[in-house]
């Protein structure tokens, strides 16, 4: 009988709520927005606009907040739009979708003030408006999509009395869902011939019998599809296989290359790990080259499978361009750039430096780098490779030189303390610090506010449709 009491106790302390006539006031982080509910608590919601005013489901409760779901909607704010995708609401590639691309571009950079401003307790001076991505559709450069035998289906499937024969399914992860993939009729992030090459290969496998990988049994030929472009006009494709059928693998990718003689590069790997990273992979080449060329100003950047290179090409170019104003070199002065990645940033900037030394702990990266700036004859550049923390040391600066100016980089995680620490011992006349992620960007800049002021706060926005945005910071030492 107690126990009976405990969990009826239980069950309504976790019963879910139901709050009416909840105005939608703002835009948060990681693209949900947020409402009010009586008693005060935030409610955080994904699938409604600033604006509306709806009924909302709670999905979790929590001591300061809640999470839920409008089911119902009273009024549509004016900030809408209708979505361009068919798949929108379903897949979680484009958030932001329903949202006018002038208030995506508002919240953006509301979103950098206050983390600024509540995570860094920065004095900011006036932030210059945030700069917007010319092309709003078909700006990424890079789409990877997953092969599934049991394919995402609709509740109109799965409440039909009909037998559902086609599971197969090439496109993206339900959000939340690791094993379920949504079957992509048309995507409007990568141009064309990305949506072509996708479903060309999709239906050549399903009409020659390959079979679509199952990740909860780790089994099936196909696992995934690579697809970059370059704004040279270049293409690399890269199927990644699970099971090892040469006859199907060699089938599939000379299918491929006769369909579309515009494929630079055709690669393959054959990977049977738990995970689908490639990087600790073999990537073999079937057809053309190992690689694709990006080019900048002039400046060429070899691109193979596993580079990282920003994902919206004209963008980084006015991000890049925008870094270098930021650094604002006079010719005699020694750049560190720190998160090198391959090299980008810091060959962009070399030109108008007297020396630059970029740091990153990709092995690979660095390679590419050097090769790059062999390529572009530039002589003016150093790379090292190592984890920053290690090698962005005393002994390092002994041996390099102190530097006037660093430019830093860094992943979605920001800068570790040490690293924090040790450009606060450096103490460069500038600091221009480039973030995808504001909110460690700020923590890093509180711990360098004592010695630092900032003196230039720039948004950009790399990825429209979605949350992301990417900002960029001039410090000048007090």
């Amino acid at each position: 009988m107690q126990w009976d009491a405990y969990f009826c106790r239980m069950r309504r302390k976790n019963k879910r709520q139901v709050f009416e006539n909840v105005e939608v006031v703002d835009a948060g982080a990681k693209g949900k927005t947020i409402g009010k509910a009586p008693d005060g608590r935030v409610i955080f919601l994904t699938n409604t606009v600033p604006g509306d005013v709806v009924d909302v489901q709670t999905t979790k409760k929590r001591k300061a907040y809640f999470e839920g779901v409008a089911t119902a909607f009273h009024s549509y704010s004016d900030k809408r739009v209708e979505p361009q995708c068919e798949h929108f609401g379903v897949c979680g590639g484009c958030k932001w979708q329903d949202m006018g691309y002038e208030h995506q571009l508002f919240y953006k950079q509301q979103e950098i003030e206050n983390n600024l401003k509540r995570i860094g307790h920065l004095e900011l001076p006036e932030t210059t408006p945030i700069l917007g991505s010319e092309e709003q559709y078909f700006y990424r450069n890079k789409m990877e999509f997953s092969f599934s035998d049991s394919r995402w289906m609709t509740l109109e499937e799965i409440q039909s009395d009909k037998e559902i024969t086609d599971r197969d399914a090439l496109g993206f992860h339900i959000p939340g869902m690791w094993d379920k993939i949504l079957d992509i009729k048309k995507c409007h992030l990568q141009q064309d011939p990305s949506n072509a090459l996708r479903l060309e290969t999709r239906d050549f496998a399903i009409k020659n019998g390959l079979t679509f990988f199952n990740p909860r049994h780790q089994h099936g030929e196909l696992r995934s599809l690579m697809i970059r472009t370059a704004s040279t006009g270049e293409l690399m494709v890269m199927i990644q296989f699970h099971d090892d059928n040469q006859t199907n693998r060699e089938a599939i990718l000379n299918h491929l290359k006769e369909t579309f003689p515009e494929i630079t590069s055709l690669l393959y790997v054959i990977n049977q790990k738990q995970n689908d990273t490639i990087y600790d992979q073999d990537i073999i080449c079937f057809s053309g080259r190992d690689h694709i060329f990006e080019e900048m100003e002039g400046l060429k950047f070899k691109i193979n499978a596993k580079s990282f290179y920003q994902t919206n090409s004209a963008q980084a170019y006015e991000l890049y361009k925008l870094t270098r104003e930021f650094a604002d070199l006079k010719g005699d002065e020694l750049v560190y750039d720190l998160y090198t990645g391959t090299g980008t940033i810091a060959q962009f900037v070399a030109k108008k430096a007297k020396k630059v030394v970029g740091i990153e702990s990709v092995p690979e990266a660095i390679e590419d780098a050097k090769a790059n700036a062999e390529r572009n004859k530039i002589d003016n550049v150093d790379f090292f490779v190592g984890d920053m923390r290690n090698v962005f040391n005393q002994e390092f600066i002994n041996t390099h030189g102190t530097p006037d100016v660093i430019i830093t980089d860094p992943p979605r995680v920001g800068m570790h303390k040490d690293v924090v620490q040790q450009i606060l011992n450096i103490a460069p006349e500038k600091v221009v610090y480039v973030s995808c992620n504001s909110a460690t960007q700020a923590r890093d800049l509180e711990l360098m506010k004592e010695a630092y002021k900032v003196v230039k706060v720039q948004p950009v926005d790399m990825f429209p449709q979605t949350h992301h945005v990417e900002n960029i910071v001039l410090l000048k030492k007090l």
